[in-house]
């Protein structure tokens, strides 16, 4: 039987990585990035490995984070071995910084709901005495956290670097500096990508995973996927000597012994720059929480967008009106990284199983009048 060729359309993690789960199943596969002139949220990305937290009021999402995770040792194993780039994958666990009593309660009442989806996240909840022992260096305004043995973090330029990699030494045609400005379902079949100065694609299957353009392209084949940009600004550090052993949701170290610091949550619409009331909130809040920063040179600092729906969570979908497209939008384009290669991409090459209640995720949902929505931000 032949295998139909498949166009992603979008070169950042999530693109990539189901471009790759498509090119290993052994779909014939041409990516489309447009480079870095995008607004790519892979390059502003914290690098978490992130299960708690996830999919509180939507319990399919929990479940698909959850999964997620046990796919990051071998997607991590397998792209070393196939380009031989280290993502730097540490999973040994994660936590979650509190400064008050207040914010300690309200965790545990959404860890506690988490329980409860059968996805089976597990936590602790750590007054501060305890948590010090984990985290030896946490500052004295710190009330406690909440920690998951599941979490961790990766470089995640690196990860974009192995998966494009990985893309290439599998056989895909990857094209860079691509501005794709419209995509058309043909009548008779498949599907016709055009981009800027003349150049056009075309293909049997279609996956739009174009970040914030996903906006755009997607009514063009019979789908919805309302996304938002939302900026978050990081700081990276002067290298240190290790002093954080597992990532927090305020500071990580990196392999290479900077902490990257962050983020701020902004609707600024398209402006991915930095401010200095951010920048100086960041760091304030880094100092709070490990007071050994407070005389650690900064080296840099910039901002991205992320893609956030209504809900905050991810939309997949194929196209009724256009069988053969699909939209794939998500914030958590790290911690999917695994299910988008091993499960997505098999799946919209048309290679491997839809997933179990993939419906859920229908961008179609923020059609319903009767549903509400607010996202994780």
């Amino acid at each position: 039987m032949r295998k139909e060729e498949v166009i992603v359309v979008g070169g950042g993690v999530v693109g990539a990585a189901i471009a790759f789960g498509a090119a290993k199943a052994g779909a014939p596969v041409t990516l489309l990035d447009q480079g870095d002139i995008a607004n790519r949220a892979s390059r502003g990305n914290f690098g978490l490995v992130w299960l708690q937290s996830k999919g509180d009021g939507f319990p399919r999402y929990a479940r698909w984070s959850r999964d997620a995770i046990d796919h990051w040792q071998p997607l991590a194993a397998e792209l070393l071995s196939l380009t031989g780039i280290d993502v730097d994958l540490q999973q040994a666990g994660g936590f979650w910084i509190g400064f008050s009593e207040t914010e300690m309660r309200a965790r545990e009442k959404l860890l506690e709901r988490l329980r409860h989806t059968g996805a089976g996240v597990p936590y602790r909840m750590m007054e501060h005495a305890e948590l010090k022992t984990h985290l030896p260096a946490i500052g004295p305004k710190v009330a406690g956290g909440s920690w998951c043995p599941l979490d961790g973090h990766v470089n995640p330029l690196k990860l974009l670097h192995a998966l494009h990699a990985g893309l290439k030494a599998l056989g895909a045609q990857v094209f860079s500096g691509v501005d794709v400005t419209a995509v058309r379902h043909r009548t008779n079949g498949g599907f016709v990508v055009a981009g800027s100065r003349n150049l056009s694609w075309s293909g049997d299957r279609l996956v739009l995973a174009a970040g914030l353009g996903n906006k755009q392209l997607a009514p063009q084949v019979g789908l919805h996927a309302p996304v938002e940009p939302n900026r978050g600004q990081v700081l990276i550090t002067e290298r240190l000597r290790p002093f954080l052993p597992y990532p927090t949701n305020k500071a990580r170290q990196t392999a290479e012994g900077t902490v990257q610091l962050g983020y701020s949550v902004e609707d600024v619409g398209f402006d991915d720059g930095t401010t200095v009331s951010a920048i100086e909130w960041i760091a304030r809040r880094a100092v709070d929480t490990f007071p050994l920063l407070a005389n650690v040179r900064l080296v840099r600092a910039w901002g991205a967008l992320r893609v956030m729906t209504p809900d905050g969570h991810p939309i997949y979908q194929e196209s009724r009106s256009c069988p053969g497209a699909f939209v794939a939008a998500s914030h958590s384009g790290v911690t999917l990284a695994g299910t988008h290669a091993y499960v997505v991409g098999p799946w919209i090459s048309g290679l491997g199983p839809a997933p179990d209640d993939i419906e859920e995720f229908a961008g179609d949902r923020y059609l319903d009048p009767a549903r509400s929505f607010a996202n994780a931000h």
